[in-house]
């Protein structure tokens, strides 16, 4: 098993991993370029989602259950987060949040604007890596506390940087408009989970991902 030190290095990689999503994305975009209609961004996000595992569809899905089962207590709410059954409240946002991937896709699709596929899993990786270098561990001993204590912070912004460096040199103001959004969603989840229950935990963090991902394709759905 590595060390803390390797799995702290581990999560520089992030935005890469996000790259290679991306690639894969937009080869099935390809291979399916000869259809038409909504069944090709139908199709795309279900390949999103079987790549990724849903992992960090299930780490929004206990967020939301326990922001809403917890009442604004902070100690039942990271109890329910622990409770891997998915309630009625986690249910409608994970079906309300592939809706409106689904429906930025498909508009992108309609405006051939698909070079998005490629760069909006590393905006959701990047996203990642900020919360577990940004935002303070909240569980004692949770999965990602060893990443979040391990990582070297020095090298974060460089990476972060390089990330979103290309978002404007494709899309111009668009594009950094596209980004100032996604950064402000950070910042506003950032404070309501600190207020809530005192920082991230991994599902936090899973859950800021697939958000800001969604931030991400909708502002450039709207823009381009």
């Amino acid at each position: 098993m590595p060390d803390a030190g390797s799995q702290g290095r581990s999560t520089l990689y992030y935005p890469l991993v996000g790259l290679l999503i991306g690639c894969l994305l937009c080869f099935s975009y390809y291979l399916l370029s000869d259809l038409t209609g909504s069944l090709k961004p139908a199709l795309i996000l279900a390949l999103w989602v079987g790549i990724t595992g849903a992992l960090h569809l299930d780490g929004l899905a206990d967020l939301a259950d326990a922001w809403i089962g917890g009442g604004g207590d902070r100690g039942r709410t990271l109890d329910i987060m622990k409770d891997s059954r998915s309630g009625p409240v986690a249910v409608t946002v994970l079906v309300l949040l592939l809706l409106i991937k689904f429906s930025a896709l498909e508009t992108l699709s309609m405006d051939h604007q698909w070079s998005v596929l490629l760069v909006a899993p590393i905006v959701g990786r990047s996203a990642l890596l900020a919360a577990l270098c940004y935002i303070p561990y909240a569980r004692a001993g949770g999965i990602g506390e060893v990443l979040a204590d391990n990582l070297p912070r020095k090298k974060v912004l460089w990476v972060l940087s390089g990330s979103i460096l290309p978002i404007p040199l494709l899309w111009g103001w668009d594009g950094l408009l596209a980004v100032m959004l996604v950064v402000a969603g950070f910042l506003l989840l950032k404070r309501a989970l600190i207020n809530r229950i005192g920082g991230i935990t991994g599902d936090a963090a899973g859950a800021i991902c697939e958000l800001l991902e969604a931030v991400f394709l909708v502002c450039l759905a709207l823009l381009l």
